[in-house]
């Protein structure tokens, strides 16, 4: 897993969400590394608005070959036939949702800024780990409190891959992505961009020619 791990926003609105999520996977087809992951994460939504926010997503994300998870939901996971979840640091524990959703899926985990946090994960079955915030978000609210060198400790230690969130913009997250982070997690620096084309190739330039992160 290696690019851009793109997250949706809190969009009421599924036409807009499919639409703009459509045009960030149409311009991330043919790059090679392209969109890894797209996590539907709606925190404000009922069960049924995210039961059929991510059957449509799935059935986008299917369309593009891009793997699907859900945030937090393993119910959701397991409805949809999603390819997995990203569990937050109050979900459930990686190793209980390994044992239910078996050997295949995606599990990623929130890590925030805690190294032991990442190990352990990575050693209850976690597909990858997420580190941040680093950098002032405008969609969630944490401490900034996630330092660089991180990523130099996990190069050694973390053989899974590394996602860095929080604030991503292609500037700001070039010196991550040169440290070693597999993906970079972005919300609105593509849903909120003018053109989320141009947005997902920025990122992607980040990766470009470069197959070394895990």
């Amino acid at each position: 897993m290696q690019g851009l791990y793109l997250v949706t926003p809190n969009w009421d609105d599924t036409d807009r969400l499919l639409e703009l999520t459509e045009r960030a996977l149409a311009a991330a087809r043919r790059a090679q590394p392209g969109v890894a992951l797209l996590q539907y994460r709606h925190k404000e939504a009922g069960p049924q608005q995210r039961l059929d926010q991510a059957g449509a997503l799935l059935a986008l994300c299917r369309r593009y070959g891009v793997p699907f998870i859900v945030n937090d939901y393993v119910d959701l996971c397991e409805q949809t036939g999603a390819d997995g979840v990203h569990l937050g640091g109050t979900d459930a524990e990686v190793a209980q949702v390994r044992a239910l959703l078996g050997p295949d899926k995606i599990i990623g985990a929130s890590c925030y800024g805690d190294l032991p946090r990442a190990l352990q994960a990575q050693a209850a079955g976690a597909s990858y780990v997420a580190f941040g915030g680093f950098y002032p978000s405008r969609v969630k609210q944490y401490a900034v409190t996630t330092k660089m060198e991180i990523l130099d400790q996990a190069r050694a230690a973390i053989h899974v891959p590394t996602v860095v969130i929080g604030g991503m913009t292609p500037e700001n997250a070039a010196p991550l992505a040169a440290r070693g982070a597999s993906m970079v997690a972005a919300i609105s620096s593509v849903y909120q961009a003018d053109d989320p084309g141009a947005a997902v190739a920025a990122f992607l330039r980040l990766y470009a020619g470069d197959q070394t992160a895990a």
